[in-house]
């Protein structure tokens, strides 16, 4: 290292500073002057995660990274630092997760002149995770790191979906979740929600009635009013029937929204569930992979004032959950052969070994494969959680 000091401390600062679209300079600057990096690249997971898309002055400009066949790939999968060696004869390229609290956003690839230390290789690792979080603030004020992760122009309606989003992943020492949406560039009513406090984990899956931008305004009013009545600090039957309120008040009983909503309760394992439509919850426990059964419910905004009851069940430590929209647990392909609860039980157990975020996109890719390379008829959402909190019920 040539800088005087410390090069993190260094590094934040600037970052904090820096505009918004300028933040690969600052690293590209950090690691240059105190790592004697030869090249600096971000580069980032396009909406399906199937690529990771360099991020350049002008989007599209540089060739992608295919997920499943590189060592960018592998080390975005594993979420690992990976090297390979460089195009100099004795230099290595080194692969750095970019990652904020469980959410996977892409890759730091840095050409250095030779294999770095474990502590320059902790260092590194800690460099691309405060770019991660501030990668995650610079979004709200450029579409720079947006536009890099499109491989394709996006839907006005999908657009409106991967905005509402609070992201793809999450991750606690108790529990771990991932979600992902499908047709990627194209989803139009489907979509999953979480928040996380000290007691408590809510989860929804929603689908929305229709397609298209109309879907889209339907879910987004339906996820809108369900903050508002969590923020508000009400129950989930409670936010369930605001909710419902809000969408009749609006559309009169012509458009509703199929929802699921779970509340954990951290220190118990006790989930609190309001079953109002036809998002499905499989578990992985021991193995065996089981649906979870509830008192079906109506459908946000069918009708006026409906009543909503909070059902209840128990996560154990080492359950996996499954949340599935019907645009998976219905699916067919193209020939019109229905994908099936045995298709989504082999590819919940072939999955099982991965951590959740990377779960979920595995569920998903399955399914897609099954659609033999054509886009999904149905909005698809596939939300997976993990919960490793030893408790007493």
């Amino acid at each position: 290292m040539t800088r005087n000091g410390d090069p993190l401390a260094h590094a934040e600062t600037a970052l904090r500073a820096s505009a918004p679209h300028a933040l690969l300079d600052v690293i590209r600057d950090t690691l240059r002057t105190d790592f004697a990096a030869l090249s600096v690249e971000l580069l980032l997971a396009d909406y399906r995660l199937s690529v990771l898309q360099p991020v350049t002055e002008l989007p599209h400009t540089a060739t992608p990274l295919a997920i499943r066949t590189t060592t960018a790939g592998r080390a975005f999968t594993a979420q690992q630092a990976l090297l390979e060696p460089g195009p100099a004869a004795e230099g290595v390229v080194i692969h750095v997760p970019v990652a904020v609290r469980g959410d996977r956003l892409g890759i730091l690839r840095i050409e250095l002149p030779g294999v770095p230390t474990a502590k320059d290789q902790r260092a590194l690792a800690a460099l691309a995770t405060m770019l991660g979080h501030e990668l995650i603030v610079a979004e709200r004020d450029t579409d720079l790191y947006l536009q890099a992760r499109r491989r394709e122009r996006l839907s006005l309606a999908a657009e409106m979906q991967w905005q509402l989003l609070p992201g793809r992943g999450c991750s606690r020492t108790e529990y771990s979740l991932g979600g992902q949406l499908e047709p990627a560039y194209t989803i139009g009513g489907d979509n999953f929600d979480w928040s996380a406090s000290a007691d408590y984990l809510t989860v929804t899956v929603s689908n929305g009635m229709g397609h298209g931008i109309g879907a889209a305004l339907l879910t987004n009013l339906a996820i809108s009013a369900l903050r508002n009545a969590r923020r508000a600090g009400l129950d989930i039957a409670d936010q369930a029937s605001l909710a419902d309120q809000a969408l009749f008040a609006q559309y009169e009983g012509t458009q509703h929204v199929e929802t699921l909503l779970l509340r954990f309760e951290v220190a118990t394992g006790r989930v609190g569930v309001v079953d109002a439509g036809s998002p499905r919850v499989l578990r992985l426990r021991a193995g065996t992979v089981e649906p979870i059964e509830f008192d079906a419910q109506l459908p946000l905004g069918m009708f006026d004032r409906t009543d909503y009851r909070e059902q209840t069940f128990h996560v154990e430590p080492g359950d996996r959950l499954v949340i599935v929209s019907d645009g998976v647990h219905t699916a067919q392909s193209p020939s019109g052969i229905a994908y099936g609860t045995t298709n989504l039980d082999r590819s919940i157990h072939s999955s099982s070994n991965l951590p959740a975020s990377q779960a979920a996109c595995a569920i998903i890719t399955e399914l897609l494969d099954y659609h033999e390379g054509t886009d999904l008829v149905d909005d698809a959402v596939v939300v997976c959680i993990d919960w490793n909190h030893s408790h007493g019920n």
